[in-house]
């Protein structure tokens, strides 16, 4: 089978945000440097000032389909969302950054022991969610919400949450109490399994420069 040629530009998938903030901040002490303006502006891509490689600003769920599919040869997305979406990339690194966690919360304080079958859960991650009750051997029915997710204890939609937090502010505010931690999560570099091979010598060389500013 005859090898495709290598493209020009090498594509990055990043989500805008945060983890493009930092992502920014990190490439330019590496040499790679964009708009000083990508964070604020419309624009959906932009090339360095070299030309080699490109950024495509997309929303965070969007990362892996990207480079899962090959749309981009390499991005930064968060461990969560790999999880959730189940995606066939490589997981090159952890980037260090974007600290969170997928907790399972509730508006009273109980061991995870107290839960129950037929518990009523609401989450943004039903695949994280139904492998962490599979563990438990709990039967739950789930609700899949898009957002406020914390809302669904306090008007009696869910007994309990998983959802995403950073510093646990959220859920205080709306009296919520972490159950248990399901897993920590932290922004990581994926790259497409046909790009990595391609392109193997340009994201080492990008690893071994960024590996010693994290």
């Amino acid at each position: 089978m005859t090898t495709p040629p290598k493209k020009d530009v090498i594509t990055i998938a990043l989500s805008k945000g945060y983890l493009l903030e930092e992502a920014m901040k990190l490439f330019g002490q590496i040499g790679l440097f964009f708009d000083d303006d990508l964070a604020t502006s419309r624009k959906l891509f932009t090339h360095d000032t070299t030309g080699r490689f490109r950024i495509l600003q997309i929303r965070p769920w969007d990362v892996p389909v990207y480079v899962e599919q090959g749309a981009a040869d390499f991005g930064i997305a968060g461990k969560d969302v790999l999880y959730e979406r189940q995606s066939k990339v490589i997981q090159l690194m952890d980037m260090k950054y974007g600290e969170c966690k997928l907790v399972l919360a509730g508006p009273k304080v109980q061991p995870v022991s107290s839960l129950k079958h037929n518990l009523k859960v609401a989450t943004k991650y039903p695949h994280c969610t139904e492998a962490y009750f599979q563990k438990l051997g709990l039967k739950i029915n789930m609700i899949k919400l898009y957002g406020a997710v914390e809302l669904a204890p306090l008007t009696g939609l869910s007994d309990v949450i998983c959802d995403l937090t950073a510093s646990g502010k959220t859920l205080k505010e709306n009296h919520l109490h972490i159950i248990e931690t399901m897993f920590e999560s932290s922004a990581y570099l994926i790259a497409n399994p046909v790009s990595f091979k391609f392109y193997s010598d340009e994201i080492r060389d990008l690893i071994d420069r960024l590996k010693p500013i994290l």
